[in-house]
């Protein structure tokens, strides 16, 4: 089987804007997203983050290196748009794959941020 290039998607909310909640919803998040798709990191091409404007204690990136993960994995975190009505404190993630697919990619979403994909609640 030769190697494939595909995307996992995940996100998750906070209820405080505090470096320890950045911290835990992070690593809760991506702990996640590897254990759901029988990931390892040497099969991570890059990971984006992205945060709403509302979240300035903690970039994603820098707690997710903090947790442990992604030593040699290139990362980067953005400022999510700001868009009317938006949901608020959510940190999402496109983590880009490169290797042979060993099942479909599980998409997670966590906390409130489950209602940004409703389609794919349990």
């Amino acid at each position: 089987m030769s190697e494939v290039i595909y995307a996992i998607r995940g996100a998750t909310t906070v209820e405080f804007d505090s470096v320890a909640g950045i911290d835990e919803a992070v690593k809760e998040l991506f702990t996640e997203i590897l254990a759901q798709n029988n990931l390892t990191e040497e099969e991570i091409s890059f990971v984006l983050f992205s945060q709403t404007s509302d979240l300035k204690s903690r970039n994603a990136a820098a707690a997710v290196r903090k947790a442990g993960f992604c030593s040699a994995v290139p990362l980067f975190c953005v400022q999510e748009a700001e868009i009317n009505g938006m949901l608020d404190k959510v940190i999402r993630v496109l983590i880009q794959v490169n290797h042979p697919r060993k099942s479909e990619p599980k998409m997670v979403y966590l906390n409130r941020a489950s209602n940004l994909r409703p389609d794919l609640k349990r």
